[in-house]
């Protein structure tokens, strides 16, 4: 699979995210979806296949990585790789 096909799914995948999201009743806005600078040197930002969300449940920012796990594995049963593995659990990405 070439790197633009898999961005294509990537993007497909955070739709999927994002539509899940809404019916848990999670409120989001988007993170870095890319980034040219301010991430390790082989980040997936750079690839375009990784974004950072941000939770809002009840109006209110979730800043730990135990908020977002149900995302998290929503995400790795649709073939995700989920930063909530590593500490990261607003990062979402595609083959990390």
């Amino acid at each position: 699979m070439t790197l633009r096909q898999r961005q294509s799914k990537f993007a497909r995948m955070v739709g999927l995210l994002l539509h899940y999201a809404c019916e848990m009743s999670y409120e989001i806005t988007l993170g870095d979806a890319w980034a040219n600078d301010g991430h390790k040197d082989d980040s997936f930002h750079y690839k375009r296949l990784a974004i950072d969300l941000n939770l809002f449940v009840l109006g209110r920012y979730q800043r730990s990585t135990k908020a977002y796990e149900p995302l998290g594995i929503f995400w790795k049963s649709i073939g995700g790789s989920w930063g909530g593995d590593w500490g990261e659990g607003t990062h979402f990405s595609l083959g990390e």
